[in-house]
């Protein structure tokens, strides 16, 4: 459980890191490599979702969603100085508990 943590974690920051370069290339300005750098970032998030050890793609990138939607709030808070409110972090709840659900609901 702490890899698929640390493989969801990292994922996270490739993905939310590379969309970040490309919005700041594309959005603010930014030299054209900084876009380049978030592609690869990009490239780089598919690469190590896939190392994890669940059978199912669907289950995996579906359960992502929720620990996505946690470190989206964090980057905000964190990279953008957007302290987040209450509905955001009750919305990161609910997706969090949803991913659990997703992954780790008894199965035949």
């Amino acid at each position: 459980m702490i890899s698929a943590f640390i493989l969801f974690l990292c994922a996270g920051i490739a993905e939310i890191g590379g969309g970040y370069l490309i919005w700041l290339w594309l959005r603010e300005g930014k030299p054209v490599y900084w876009g380049i750098a978030g592609g690869i970032a990009l490239a780089l998030y598919g690469v190590i979702a896939a190392f994890q050890s669940f059978p199912s793609f669907g289950r995996v990138y579906a359960a992502y969603g929720g620990v996505f939607v946690v470190l989206s709030v964090l980057w905000g808070w964190g990279v953008d100085k957007k302290t987040p409110d209450l509905y955001d972090w009750v919305g990161a709840a609910i997706c969090v508990l949803g991913a659990a659900i997703i992954l780790f609901a008894p199965r035949q």
